[in-house]
């Protein structure tokens, strides 16, 4: 019984060393391990300290939301442009191909590989 004790008390003992010797943060190196989470945290977020960082941060935002607005734009007028070549389409003579319904087709191409072209260039 003794025997086990003795373990008992040395295990425990042995077990409180290692954990001071691990915890290694002194009050000395706080402040250091505060700035460096706090720098982590700021790289997560997308924050900067460095303002040349922080600038090409907002100009690229600012560039992917002009973007996506004029992505928006184009396809809002891709499907007004389509709806109006059905239109003409429908009220054409089946035998008959007007230059209306020609130049409405290319407009529509020429916008749709516009739209496509700025999205391949997003990303």
């Amino acid at each position: 019984m003794l025997k086990y004790a003795v373990v008992l008390t040395l295990s425990v003992t042995f077990l409180a060393i290692s954990a001071n010797s691990q915890s290694g943060t002194t009050p000395a190196n706080v402040p250091q391990a505060q700035r460096n989470a706090a720098e982590r945290e700021a790289e997560i977020n997308g924050l900067s300290r460095d303002p040349h960082q922080r600038l090409q941060q907002e100009l690229t935002t600012r560039s992917m939301a002009g973007r996506q607005s004029q992505l928006r734009l184009d396809t809002a007028k891709l499907v007004a442009l389509t709806a109006e070549l059905k239109q003409h389409v429908d009220k054409a003579d089946p035998n008959i191909l007007s230059m209306d319904v020609i130049k409405k087709a290319q407009e529509i191409q020429k916008l749709a590989k516009s739209v496509q072209e700025k999205m391949r260039d997003a990303y």
